[in-house]
């Protein structure tokens, strides 16, 4: 059941066997275990950014730790954790992620904060258009992802106040817009592996090509397909191509034979979601330019990048260019070394932990 690492963090499975756990952590997990929750949240007669409204909408999240109120009632220990396009909290919910956030004396040690994690809108168990509306599901787009997650939180979870949001790659972008449109109801913000500009250029045209790929297909029959389609998956390799590290790539397929192994093992692992799911998902970074709103974020912002990111490529100089609207905001880019990842590196929170760290004691 265990994959190679790359097909793991390419799809945003990252789904890991009980043998990847080694005895020591897997013992110190049973001994400091914190209460965990897996459930979901139905928003009644939510109303899409576009006017459409579906009498109920489906939110599954789960959370870590115990909420601590304050002298007023109020919760005051919650984090939020937003993930990336093609994945779900599940992201959050390897062993590595568990060790290195949640762990005794870690970032976001759950016997002190309380995590919540959801799946955003479209992904994972929260309602998609795989459910049974097909392409009649609403054309959402991250302003709902967020008004989701915000409704989660404030609706079903009681949360009125964040000590910190975090979010990678779309759910760092989608951590911009949170700031932007909530300034007050978070101390702090770490967007990791986005930019603060809509999405265009490299990033674009090959979720484009993805796009272009399902509907061109003849068999996509406008979203009420029988069979999946099946063109897109032999584009999707290009997935991991762009959000891996070239070195890395090259040592997993050093030769023709284990490069063209490892695209028929890409195309295999894309089989296992839904075509409109698919679109849905590239679709919605259509409303996302958050740039010209910036000065409305009032949170203490720590926006981390890397160095081998081609998505996000750091000679653009966005950040350098946009972060001065940022009143309380810094950002960071991680050099490239033996341990980057690309913009998978968002998978990897030995290397930016250190940065939750600080963020959370400048408070």
């Amino acid at each position: 059941m265990l994959k190679s690492r790359l097909l793991q963090a390419a799809f945003g499975l990252c789904i890991a066997a009980a043998a990847g756990i080694d005895t020591a952590y897997a013992s110190e997990a049973a001994q400091s275990a914190a209460p965990e929750l897996s459930a979901d949240f139905v928003a009644h007669d939510f109303q899409f950014s576009d006017g459409t409204v579906l009498p109920d909408v489906r939110i599954h999240y789960v959370t870590i730790g115990t909420p601590h109120r304050d002298a007023h009632g109020r919760i005051d220990n919650a984090v939020l954790l937003m993930h990336g396009t093609t994945s779900s909290s599940q992201e959050f919910l390897t062993p590595l992620m568990r060790r290195e956030l949640y762990a005794p004396g870690q970032p976001l040690d759950a016997q002190r904060y309380f995590v919540v994690i959801p799946d955003g809108l479209g992904r994972g168990g929260s309602s998609k258009p795989s459910d049974g509306l097909r392409t009649r599901f609403p054309r959402y787009g991250y302003t709902d992802v967020v008004e989701a997650n915000h409704q989660l939180l404030v609706d079903g979870l009681h949360v009125t106040h964040l000590r910190l949001v975090l979010g990678v790659s779309m759910g760092g972008m989608q951590t911009w817009m949170w700031g932007e449109r909530y300034p007050d109801m978070a101390d702090a913000l770490m967007p990791v592996v986005s930019q603060p500009i809509a999405i265009a250029g490299r990033n674009w045209l090959w979720r484009q090509m993805v796009i272009g790929a399902i509907r061109n297909d003849p068999d996509w029959h406008n979203g009420d397909y029988a069979a999946e389609p099946v063109q897109w998956l032999r584009v999707m390799p290009l997935f991991a191509v762009l959000t891996g590290n070239p070195a890395r790539l090259q040592a997993q397929a050093p030769d023709r034979k284990t490069a063209t192994d490892l695209y028929d093992n890409l195309v295999e692992q894309a089989r296992k979601s839904d075509a409109n799911d698919v679109l849905y998902w590239f679709d919605s970074s259509y409303d996302y330019n958050p740039t010209a709103q910036l000065n409305r974020i009032r949170a203490r912002v720590l926006a981390v990048n890397f160095d081998d990111d081609l998505l996000n490529a750091v000679d653009l100089d966005v950040m350098q260019r946009l972060i001065p609207a940022v009143a309380n905001g810094r950002f960071v880019e991680v050099p490239e070394t033996a341990h980057s990842y690309g913009h998978q590196t968002q998978t990897h929170p030995e290397v930016w932990k250190q940065y939750v760290s600080e963020l959370l004691a400048q408070h």
